[in-house]
């Protein structure tokens, strides 16, 4: 509550609380989580919310082209947005991954030290099996022929070991 001051200003000052010394005191503080009351509903429970009386109107929204009916009753009318493009993920490390395998089968079919090859198509098969967009039946013949690549190459390099061996 205000009142007027007698000041030369003439400024509101605040009264005082006034204080009811009839009143009993504040009863003593319970134990943590103990019911004090106070609750009228459950936290979870409804909530009263209070009812709201329109309904459509005679005339369309503004935008809405001539002749254009509401899709749903009450529900206002609103333009199709433009689909855009999701940002799709590259694909094509699996067909990567064939490809080395294949030159790397190739090669030591006629040669032993083109196994660094066989190693990277091992390898990015590998990444390519990992990848959920990536073809996996790709993938894994191309892991398989990239390990016949290495078996061949490591074939060859145990065949030149022996003649050297014998030779020298």
């Amino acid at each position: 509550m205000r009142r007027r001051s007698d000041s030369p200003s003439g400024e509101d000052v605040p009264t005082p609380p006034e204080i009811d010394l009839g009143a009993a005191p504040p009863a003593a503080p319970g134990l943590p989580g103990e019911h004090r009351g106070g609750f009228q509903r459950l936290p979870t429970g409804p909530v009263d919310v209070p009812g709201v009386a329109s309904g459509p109107s005679e005339e369309p929204p503004p935008g809405m082209p001539f002749g254009a009916r509401d899709p749903q009753p009450g529900m206002p009318w609103s333009a199709a947005e433009p689909r855009t493009a999701q940002p799709h993920q590259r694909r094509g490390v699996a067909g990567w991954a064939l490809g080395v395998a294949i030159v790397a089968l190739a090669a030591s079919f006629v040669v032993g030290w083109c196994f660094p090859i066989g190693i990277v198509g091992v390898i990015v098969a590998v990444v390519a099996l990992r990848r959920p967009v990536e073809s996996r039946v790709v993938a894994g013949w191309a892991l398989a022929l990239a390990l016949l690549s290495l078996l061949y190459s490591a074939g060859w390099l145990l065949w030149v070991a022996g003649q050297l061996a014998a030779v020298g």
